[in-house]
This record gives structure tokens, sequence and C-alpha cells, in this order.
């Protein structure tokens, strides 16, 4: 039997609240940012008719994603009933929670008229995917609420597996739903494709795991907690395998494409002559955020240090932003074809029109806006590990059980939990 004692996070209070002051300081400044674009209209952005989604959507969609992926350590140890996962199940339930409110906080304030989001969450269209992403963001919530409570609270550990199981799948409808918002979308064409949905649920994986790595060390190693080889082995190998799935969508995705004739240009665009898309796809979804961790991961030296796989987890991070730029932004960014094989000569919404009016830039601050959503949901995360037992006192090798075995939870008092 191996007892996991929980406990707050105690780093020297002047730390901490330095720390909060950071954070908070990043909020109110993209709070700042947003009151800029709310009182001056959304023309100071660099969004237009032709790009309607624009930098802020990129985070938000991005947060949202990984809060799904967050979710999955405490499924690993839940549902599939792996004991070495159960000490990290608390922190992936909190960090699930506090990355899907810092992206829909991003999400509403990016779309304009906030004020009206009542009439999204009381009046719905049940043939629009916005009307079911109402239900699956709020029930994603709720589940992760009772999911923590079933984790920490003795009565609640009858349930644990149940509510796991349904946390399960409604994280995977959660980030399904999400990429189906682009897929479903045939007007672009790098958007109308299927196969974005599970390619965003494996994204998810990527996203969320590598969040979760560099929360959890940064955690373990400011307070001087031990993290055992054997963990943090395990959740490097599993990092690199979702890359990999990664890869194997992305290349499927573009095969796809090609498969059909009318979308060669798109294709060729995308991965030759898209100017900035084009370094993004390559240089960041590519390269800084696939081959190089890979590299990291399965180096026989570099993958036993903490320091580089901490490096591979904020490349990972870095290039799912850049992978998320180019899926939304450049999929706006490529000219719609209203009139396949014709030539539009005029048009306000700059159809088929390749140039300047179809180029998007992000302005400071939508920037700001999106970097205020991440440092909301690291303020959630910050408070709720200082306040409540969310951390494991230790993961050590010797501390740690095997998959077969069982764990028995404390509290600070002894009791079981």
């Amino acid at each position: 039997m191996k007892r996991i004692i929980y406990r707050e996070w105690r780093i020297p209070p002047a730390r901490y609240w330095g720390l909060l002051g950071i954070l908070a300081s990043v909020v109110g400044i993209g709070a700042l940012a947003f009151a800029y674009m709310e009182h001056e209209g959304h023309w100071v952005s660099g969004m237009s008719n032709s790009v309607v989604w624009g930098t802020p959507h990129v985070f938000a969609v991005f947060l949202i994603i990984s809060a799904s992926g967050a979710l999955n350590i405490a499924s690993i140890g839940t549902v599939f009933r792996k004991p070495l996962y159960k000490p990290l199940g608390r922190l992936s339930g909190l960090l699930a929670a506090a990355l899907l409110m810092g992206g829909l906080l991003v999400l509403v304030l990016d779309l304009g008229r906030p004020e009206r989001l009542v009439v999204a969450m009381t009046t719905y269209n049940f043939r629009s995917i916005f009307a079911w992403n109402i239900f699956l963001y709020s029930g994603f919530m709720a589940i992760v609420i009772a999911y923590l409570w079933s984790m920490a609270d003795r009565h609640g550990e009858p349930y644990n597996r149940p509510i796991g199981i349904v946390a399960t799948f409604w994280r995977l409808a959660l980030t399904t739903g999400t990429g189906s918002i682009f897929g479903f979308l045939v007007a672009r064409q790098a958007y109308d494709a299927a196969i974005l949905a599970p390619m965003f649920v494996v994204m998810s994986f990527a996203y969320g795991l590598a969040i979760f790595m560099l929360v959890l060390m940064f955690a373990f190693t400011e307070e001087g907690r031990p993290i055992g080889e054997r963990i943090l082995c395990r959740l490097k190998n599993l990092l690199g395998i979702f890359i990999l799935g990664v890869f194997y969508f992305t290349l499927v995705y573009h095969l796809t494409k090609l498969y059909g004739a009318k979308n060669h240009d798109l294709v060729g665009w995308l991965l030759l002559d898209g100017g900035i898309y084009t370094f993004m796809f390559w240089v960041g979804w590519v390269l800084v955020g696939g081959l190089v961790p890979l590299g990291i991961i399965y180096h026989p030296v570099l993958s036993k240090d903490k320091n580089w796989i901490a490096a591979a987890c904020g490349l990972v991070i870095v290039g799912g932003l850049a992978s998320m730029y180019v899926i939304i932004i450049g999929s706006q960014a490529y000219p719609m074809q209203m009139f396949p094989g014709q030539t539009v000569l005029a048009s306000g919404f700059f159809d088929g029109v390749q140039g300047e009016a179809s180029r998007y830039s992000p302005a400071i601050p939508e920037i700001l806006l999106g970097l205020g959503g991440v440092a909301v949901a690291l303020l959630i995360t910050s408070v709720g590990v200082r306040v409540l037992q969310f951390l494991p006192e230790s993961l050590a090798d010797d501390v740690l059980p095997v998959d077969e075995e069982k764990i028995v939870e404390q509290g600070p008092a002894g009791a079981k939990a």
C-alpha cells in the first residue's frame, strides 16, 4: 500500500504574491486591451471582412482544446486504472477547468457585444455547431467540478470512476465539437474537412499534456517537492506519442486535400507560397512544435534532464499556437473561390483576391487580450493549489505505486480520502 498525501502549495509568501502580482498585471492589461477594442471598434484590430477570427481566437481555441487534454491525465488514472497517474488527477482537473475558463473568457470578449452572450445562452439553433458547444463547454465545467469532488472527498470515492468515464467521453465530444466548428464550414476550402475533428482531439492530448507537465514541474521545483524519474519518463514518452499522432493527422489532412484537384492551389499556397503562414507551418508547427521536441524526448541523454524536458514542453506549446494560427487565420487568408475557374473583378469581401486585401497582421490589443486569457488560467491554478490540496507532497519513485497497486490517499490529518 502506498499513501499519497496532498498539501497546499507552500512557497514563501513573497514569491507567491509576486507571482500573483505579475499574473494579475497581465490580466489587467488584457482587460484594458479589450476595453480599447470594444470602445473604438474592431477596426483597430488586424481583422477585416476576409479574416474575421483573429489572434484572440488562436489563444482561445488553443486554451479550450488544451483544457480537454489536461484532463486526460486524470482519465488515465481513473478510467483506465493506472494508479501511477492517479496522484496527478486533482491538478489535472484544476488545470482543465482553469484553461477552459481562460479560453472562454477570451472567446467571449473577442466576438464583440459580450453583453449579448445571454442571447446565445437562451436562444439555440441546434443546426449550428456553436449552439452545441454552449452545452459542451458549460457541461464540461460542471463535470470537472464533480470529478474533483469525487477525488477529494471520501464520500465521493464510489462515484469517482463513473464520473471519470462521463468526463472522458464529454471532453472527447467537446474537442470534436471545437474541431467541427472549422470542419463543417464549407465556404473555406481549408476548413472543409471532417478530419479536423479527430485532429483537434489528438492536438488537445499533446498541448494539454505539455502545459500540465510545465505547471507540475514549476510547482514542484519552486517548493522543492521531489519528482521521480519514473513519472517524468512516463509523461514525456506519452507526450512523444501524442506529437507523433499530431504529425499523422497533419499528413492525412494534407494528403486528403491533395486528392481533390480543386484544392491543389490551396495546398501549394499553404506549403510553399503562403508567406508567414508557410513559415508558421514549417518552422512553428512542424519544426519547433514537433521535430525538435521529439528529438529531445527520444534523445538518450537530453531526455533524462528535467530542464530539457521542460524545454520540449515549452516548444510543443509554441508549436501549438503556431498550428492554431495556421488553421484559424491562414485558412481565412486564403481567398474564397466563389466561382471556381472564374475571375471575380470586384467584391467588398475580397473574394478570390490575393494580395494586401487578404493579409492579416495581428494588432497589439489582440495579442494582449490573448495573453490575458492565458494569465487568467494560470491565476486560477495558482490560487487553487495555494488554497486547496491539489498537489501531492511527493512524486518520488519510492512513493509512487506501480500500475498494479492501489493507492490510499490521505490529507494532512492522516484520514483516508
